[in-house]
């Protein structure tokens, strides 16, 4: 499988390092070099300086053949545009957008976007956690309960 992640930041050197030993070829991009560091020493693909949100870079990184794409930023609005590029113009069938705001995440569901936001997600654990039902926000990209949720005691 191809996967290609933008943002080399906690999540995104983390799940391209989780893919990439399972075989998926990666490419992370990011606008920081220094981001790079975050990438075990012995990760196989491909790291690339660039804009995850500029269709020519990803173009050049034949996106177009990806069967996977994270947007993965600090961003909201970045991930959100660069998601939809993805899915949009380059066609990549299977296309996330990690989003922090909850009330932009809404917006960007209503969209169409599989949209992952960790404030959702995180209400959701705790809320599991103390006993209570979980935010039905938290949802996974399938409509189904959160797999994530840490279960009371």
């Amino acid at each position: 499988m191809r996967t290609i992640i933008v943002g080399c930041g906690r999540v995104g050197a983390g799940l391209a390092d989780t893919l990439s030993r399972s075989g998926h070829e990666v490419t992370i991009i990011d606008i920081s070099t220094q981001a790079f560091n975050r990438l075990t020493s012995d990760f196989p693909g491909q790291a690339i300086r660039g804009d995850g949100t500029d269709q020519d870079v990803l173009r050049r990184l034949g996106a177009e053949t990806a069967d996977y794409f994270f947007a993965l930023t600090e961003g909201d609005n970045r991930n959100a545009l660069a998601a939809q590029l993805a899915r949009d113009a380059l066609h990549i069938p299977h296309v996330v957008a990690k989003i922090n705001d909850p009330v932009r995440a809404a917006a960007y569901r209503a969209m169409g976007l599989a949209v992952i936001c960790r404030t959702d997600m995180l209400v959701d654990a705790l809320a599991r956690h103390v006993g209570l039902p979980g935010d039905p926000r938290a949802a996974n990209l399938a409509g189904e309960k959160p797999s994530h949720a840490v279960e009371a005691r």
